[in-house]
């Protein structure tokens, strides 16, 4: 299947080379948050805020990363919105380690709601510059699905929570390794393709 970037207004909307190994690195994350999660998910609700905490802040990092890259103006602000919410829900999670099963509960399940419509409001932007842009819309479903389903049923008990919130960011991070490798193979076509 192939793809392509197309020029917007002012160059370059999205250049593949730059944003495929941000987004990998953002998969793989949320892959190995999952497995602990499913791995060990007796772990108490003070360890599961605070590895949670860790995670929400390093993808925060990886969003601003993307919102300030040169010449992706057309994502900028959903990119730093999806970096604001993330750091704030890092802070709050690293705050308050010792909340309830509920609080983090809806800590967790808003962020997934939020991440989740964020990232399939970027894929509806992506679409006239990629193909197979329905790799980062079921990852935003995904994350959506698993929010409102922490949200509805808060389970009583970190072993809960732990199974619930590892299925999630390993289903998520799973979408987001195969749109990298989607965005590397583009970029591998797009250098090809350069006039030497």
């Amino acid at each position: 299947m192939s793809a392509h970037i197309s020029a917007g207004v002012g160059g370059l909307v999205m250049d593949p080379r730059r944003t495929w190994p941000l987004v990998l690195v953002r998969g793989v994350l949320a892959v190995v948050f999952g497995v602990i999660a499913l791995i060990w998910p007796g772990v108490t609700v003070l360890a599961l805020a605070l590895v949670f905490g860790v995670y929400a802040l390093v993808d925060a990092v990886g969003a601003f990363m993307q919102a300030f890259r040169p010449g992706d103006g057309a994502h900028r602000f959903a990119y730093a919105l999806l970096g604001v919410l993330g750091l704030a829900a890092g802070v709050l999670a690293l705050v308050w380690p010792g909340a309830t099963i509920l609080v983090l509960a809806t800590l967790v399940g808003a962020w997934a709601v939020v991440t989740g419509i964020a990232e399939i409001v970027a894929a509806i932007r992506l679409r006239k510059q990629i193909t197979g842009e329905a790799f980062l819309i079921v990852a935003g479903a995904v994350s959506v699905i698993a929010g409102v389903l922490v949200l509805i049923h808060p389970v009583a008990g970190a072993f809960g929570i732990a199974l619930l919130v590892g299925i999630y960011a390993l289903l998520y991070g799973i979408m987001l390794v195969v749109l990298s490798f989607r965005l590397r193979r583009v970029a591998k076509l797009e250098q090809a393709n350069e006039p030497a």
